[in-house]
């Protein structure tokens, strides 16, 4: 380790002695969050999100294609992660990196695990016809708590996504014949309508470091953090999913903290959302 990281590192943990952090916040605040939709017009849905200097855009892409086997009756849904190396200089061009690996599961298991989209309803023909929904998430700039900011913009695109039917319509009407439920289908459906979707989770993350634990942790606070935990609750306040990162510990009590706080911020979190797509 050079001698400016170990100085910014010995800064930061007498800050946190102290109960401070090193741009103000207290150690349950987030940074300011904006949250942008339908930003990308050749997008079923899209958002932007920053969470301080952090900077996340999500892209919706729809497509008619055939069901899982063991699930003839569902939709199916793709995560994918892309860190652009305009955005950090340890951000590298190729194939998705660990890391990259990491943001999609944290946020595709948000999803996934609480049935935000309802899968059922994008079924046309069992066993032979389903939507599949595929969310792709690109890190613009990053400064800290890409967890966060990438789970809200993809949220925020899939809560503004417009199921095309109408650019596919073309496609599915030589197989009415076929499959004479798919005229049902497009005779109910005869315009573009909102992707099916219920109440969805809020992600929180929190990172430890010199025995404190931080909420929404910047870059500074996360390169020396001892260890990390996004939580993941839904309206009531339950745990949908969670997800531990780095090599350090969190002992049971300081778990049960996390979660209390992560169902506080999560409710002001929810509000901001639900601001940026108009509910």
């Amino acid at each position: 380790m050079t001698i400016s990281p170990v100085i910014k590192k010995d800064y930061l943990n007498q800050l946190a002695s102290d109960g401070k952090r090193a741009d103000g916040r207290k150690m349950n605040e987030y940074r300011p969050i904006v949250i942008e939709t339908d930003i990308i017009g050749k997008a079923e849905g899209s958002a932007r999100v920053t969470i301080g200097n952090t900077q996340v855009v999500a892209g919706i892409k729809m497509a008619i294609g055939t069901p899982y086997p063991d699930t003839p009756n569902q939709g199916v849904m793709s995560t994918a992660a892309e860190l652009i190396p305009l955005a950090s200089p340890d951000f590298e061009a190729g194939p998705p990196r660990e890391n990259a690996i990491e943001i999609s599961r944290v946020v595709d298991r948000g999803i996934r695990e609480s049935d935000v989209i309802k899968f059922d309803e994008l079924c046309i023909i069992p066993g032979e016809k389903i939507w599949l929904c595929f969310i792709d998430i690109h890190i613009i700039d990053y400064d800290g708590n890409l967890f966060d900011a990438s789970s809200l913009a993809a949220l925020a695109a899939l809560l503004t996504t417009k199921v095309p039917i109408e650019q596919h319509r073309e496609s599915l009407e030589p197989l009415i014949e076929k499959f004479p439920d798919i005229q049902t289908y497009l005779d109910t459906h005869q315009n573009d309508y909102p992707l099916p979707v219920r109440e969805p989770p809020i992600s929180c993350t929190f990172a430890k470091f010199n025995n404190t634990i931080v909420v929404d942790p910047a870059l500074d606070e996360e390169e020396i953090a001892d260890v990390r935990l996004t939580v993941a609750t839904d309206e009531k306040g339950d745990i949908r999913a969670m997800q531990k990162g780095l090599n350090g510990s969190f002992s049971v009590e300081e778990i049960k903290n996390i979660i209390k706080e992560a169902v506080i911020n999560g409710k002001e979190l929810r509000i901001k959302l639900k601001e940026s797509i108009g509910r």
